[in-house]
This record gives C-alpha cells, structure tokens and sequence, in this order.
C-alpha cells in the first residue's frame, strides 16, 4: 500500500475537521445496563444475534470522537454521557471508538493504572446508555502526542507492546456487557519502509494509519498479516474469550482476505463516490468471504445525500451492520444554524448525515433485504 494513496483513513482526516450535529429523535428502544446480551455470530454465519435471547442483532451506528476519546472523557464526563445519550436517541446500537494508545502507558511497557480507570468510566457510560462499544485499539492518531520509545522499538518488540495494550484493555473489559467487539487496528498496511516510518494515512497533525513492519524480511503481507493477528488475539484470549475481533480495512480486499479465518467479522471501510454507487456496492461484494461484513466506516463525504442512502440501502443483501459518523457539535446549535440560514457547507453535511441516519435506521435494523 503507498502512503500517498488517497484511503478512507485520509477521509476520516477531512471528517475530523468538520463541525458535525447531533438531533434528538425518537427512541429505538431503550436497554438498561443490565438488559444488554453478548453479541455473538450467528451459526449460519449470515450476521448477528444476541445471548441467550438469540434476537437478531444489528449494528448500526456511528464513530465517536475519533481523535480525543480519552481527553473527553477526562475533561468533559457529562459531555460524553450527553452524547452517548444523544446517539441512543439516534437509533444507535453501536458507537466505534478510538482511544488514544499512548493514553495508556506512563512510561515504556507500563499500563497506566488511572487510565484504565478512565476507560472503565466510558464503558459504564455506554452500559447505561444501552448502547455497545466497537473499540478500536492501537491509535497513535495525534502526533504531538506519540510515545519516542514506542516507535523507536523493533518489530517484535513493538508487537509486544501492542499485545500488552490489548491483554490491558481485554482485562477490564471482559466483564463489561457494553462490549460487541475488538477492532485491532485502524486500517493497517503490512509493510513500511524506515525511511518514511510507521505512520500513513496525514491530514494536519494526525495519522490515521499504521503499518505492521517496517522490513518484510522475505515474508508476504499475509504472512505479516497473519502472525500479527494471532498474536493481538492471543493477548485479548487471555481474558475475553467472548467477544468478537475485527479489523478497520481500507478498499483493499486482496491486502486483508488472507484474515478471514481469524476474524469474526469483517469491518471494510467504504465511501461512495458520486454517481458510483454501483461501483461501491461492487467493491462491497469483493469483501464477501464467509463472515458478516459490518462496513466500519461510511459518509456522505464524496456522493450527495441520496447516493448515500442508496448505498446504504442497497447494501442490505451484502452486509449486516454499518458505522458512519458521529457528530461534534450539539444537536439544538447546528439545526438552530440552519434555520437561522447561519450553517456552513460543512457543517450542513454533518446535519444531512444524522437526518439520514434517522430516517433510514428503522428500514436498516429491522429489515435485512430491500
């Protein structure tokens, strides 16, 4: 994969500077803390469904604050618990979150104790929300704030320290039934080279993408590939032996097929370009291997409104689950924006988006075909 290829973690980039709104809508459904199941695959495996009840479940929802999950959580508590409502009330089932891995450690290969504190408090904020978390692990989004020791390590030294974090954030969740799944990376590539690093994927001061290796050492990227995914699983088996594992994947099938047999599900990331709505749901069906398909990221960023609910419509028969994204700003000030005619170009996408997300949740939950 070249680092200059313009990927969906490189959307994301533009979607992190966008003022988004959130509305309050009617509920799905509320859960109390207590009533959430463990999601499990079901047998067929054809999608979803809970235990013991074994109601079919659906994952439609939203990434939540993608750079700053733990700052949030740290500075404003009641603004997450805020949100967390506010996508409830959106019809959301499943928030993806992306907490900062350097958040973690407070020095080389040591677990903060208080951050994992922290982290407790989020997973009990989405257990009383009713609403289960996807976390995605291993995020060094912001440079600013990266460990030197981190990326100084060598391939196995850095897979260790990344399994470390894994086996840490496994621990607390294992017994937490907001969890629906581990999301081990955010649209990896297997091999880098020393001279650019381990990170790809700029927009401003944020990487959104990492690679496994930096010296291939004769091995294909499957092999990588492979070997790595047995490793963080590993680590997670050590103390969740129930939740399901996934992987962010950018527009490449050839590059993740290979992990199919490791995966409980697989998590593409897919934005619609305009008028090539068809084309998407044709790279969608490439991602067809045996396992739900949950696309992990999708927006109207590239296509207008209706392209948008066209592809997420049409591709009912193809996946079972879809995550957009979630807004910034709060729900009553960007809709008064808009009636005051004050809005920007950027702040009506993300208006548009939760207005969809609203719309058509009812027909992406409980229908499963057109």
């Amino acid at each position: 994969m070249k680092a200059n290829h313009p990927s969906c973690c490189q959307r994301i980039g533009n979607l992190s500077r966008i003022f988004l709104i959130s509305v309050s809508v009617v509920f799905f459904g509320s859960l109390e803390a207590n009533d959430l199941e463990k999601v499990l695959v079901t047998k067929n495996p054809t999608g979803f469904a809970l235990s013991p009840s074994g109601k079919r479940f659906v994952p439609w929802g939203n990434n939540y604050a993608s750079v700053d999950i733990m700052k949030r959580l740290a500075e404003e508590p009641e603004r997450v618990t805020r949100e967390f409502a506010e996508m409830k009330s959106a019809g959301t089932t499943v928030a993806r979150i992306h907490p900062e891995m350097p958040s973690f450690f407070s020095a080389t290969n040591q677990i903060d104790p208080q951050s994992l504190e922290q982290f407790r408090k989020l997973l009990k904020i989405a257990e009383e929300s009713g609403i289960r978390l996807q976390i995605t692990g291993l995020a060094c989004y912001k440079i600013a704030t990266r460990m030197t020791w981190y990326d100084a390590l060598d391939e196995a030294e850095r897979w260790k320290t990344q399994a470390l974090f894994w086996e840490a954030i496994a621990q607390i969740c294992a017994e937490s039934p907001a969890v629906f799944a581990y999301d081990l990376l955010n649209e990896p590539g297997a091999v880098g080279d020393s001279k650019n690093g381990w990170y790809i994927g700029r927009m401003g001061d944020v990487d959104f993408c990492q690679y496994l290796t930096l010296d291939a050492k004769g091995r294909s990227g499957g092999d990588i590939f492979r070997d790595w995914t047995k490793l963080m699983i590993s680590a997670i088996r050590k103390h969740d032996s129930a939740r399901l594992v996934t992987m962010g994947m950018l527009p490449f099938p050839g590059a993740y097929k290979t992990l199919t047999p490791q995966l409980d599900f697989v998590s593409p990331h897919l934005y619609p370009k305009a008028g090539k709505v068809k084309e998407e749901l044709d790279l969608l069906r490439q991602f067809d291997w045996g396992r739900p398909i949950v696309i992990g990221e999708t927006f109207p960023l590239e296509c207008s409104r209706d392209e948008e609910r066209d592809f997420l419509l049409q591709s009912r028969p193809l996946a079972q689950g879809w995550i957009g994204h979630w807004p910034d700003e709060s729900p009553t000030k960007l809709e008064e924006m808009r009636k005051a005619g004050t809005g920007t170009v950027t702040s009506e996408i993300w208006r548009v988006w939760v207005e969809l997300f609203r719309e058509i949740g009812p027909q992406m939950i409980e229908s499963p075909t057109p």
